[in-house]
Formats: structure tokens, sequence, C-alpha cells
């Protein structure tokens, strides 16, 4: 989720120490995933060795996973969500009301990686309702098209920072 640049994210210190740590779990279980593949390779003929296709698969995941993770950490904004109310943005909770329905939504704006510490939903300010939110005040209308290609038009009704 983005702050002021793109590569930037908001995260609560809980959301970052539980990604920190899975980071360290997943490094340190570098060596035994190495050995597994290395066991699976002994086992004979690697054109037909399915244990050695999904060790090598599950290796490839976690490398994924730790580079994601790294890079996330390494420039995400770790704090308090923003004090002020009335302005959406990065670390708030907005109450929307979408054009032509008189249901309200509320939800986060932050990281999806946000997700594991709150029963709220979350929407990545880099998504397009999250970038036609961020910077928006109380009252305020804002459009913007969906991957359909559609334009929707929402209000936003509040803005809070969020608390845990």
């Amino acid at each position: 989720m983005s702050t002021d640049s793109s590569s930037t994210s908001w995260l609560t210190q809980e959301a970052f120490d539980r990604l920190s740590k899975e980071l360290a779990e997943l490094v340190a279980n570098r060596p035994a995933m190495a050995q597994e593949i290395n066991d699976r390779r002994e086992e004979g003929d690697l054109k037909e060795n399915g244990g050695y296709h999904a060790a090598r698969e599950e290796q490839g995941k976690q490398e994924g996973r730790i580079m994601q993770l790294t890079q996330l950490l390494r420039e995400a904004k770790v704090g308090e969500a923003p004090t002020t109310s009335g302005q959406a943005g990065p670390g708030m909770v907005v109450t929307v009301r979408f054009d032509g329905d008189d249901d309200t939504e509320t939800f986060l704006i932050g990281s999806r990686e946000e997700s594991g510490t709150t029963e709220l939903d979350v929407y990545s300010s880099a998504s397009p309702l999250g970038r036609a939110l961020t910077g928006s005040k109380e009252g305020d209308t804002v459009s913007y098209p969906t991957p359909t290609g559609k334009t929707l038009s929402v209000t936003l009704l509040s803005a809070k920072p969020y608390t845990p």
C-alpha cells in the first residue's frame, strides 16, 4: 500500500513484527529445503521424480515470498495510523457509499498484509478505489475505473484513523 511514494507501505507494528517473524522462519528453513531437494535428487531419474519436482516448486514459492517480504519490510512505514480524521489515505478506516446504492461500506486503506491483523476488509491505496479515495475529504465524491472498464462513483462519508 502506498503512502506518498508508490514503493512505501504503511504497516502497524503488529503486522511488521508478524511479517518479520515469517521472513526469519523462511530464511531459517533454507538449509532444510536444500537438503530435501538433495535427498530427492538422489532418488534417481529426475524426469520421473515427483518428490524432487515438488520440492523444487516449494523452494521457488518460498524464495518468492522471501523476496516479497524483504522488499515490503525494507520499504514499510511502521507505526501508528494518521491521527487526524476527515481525509482518506493509508492507515485510515473509511466509510463510503457507492452512487445509486443506499448501503455503506467500511474498510481500511492499507497493505493487504494488514488483513491478518484486523476484521475489516482492507483495500490497498494502489487499488483503483484506494487511489481515487486517497486525499479526498469527507463529503467528496470521486470516480474511478474498474478492471472491466466501467467507471464507478463513490462518496466518502467518513475517514478515521485505524486503531487495532
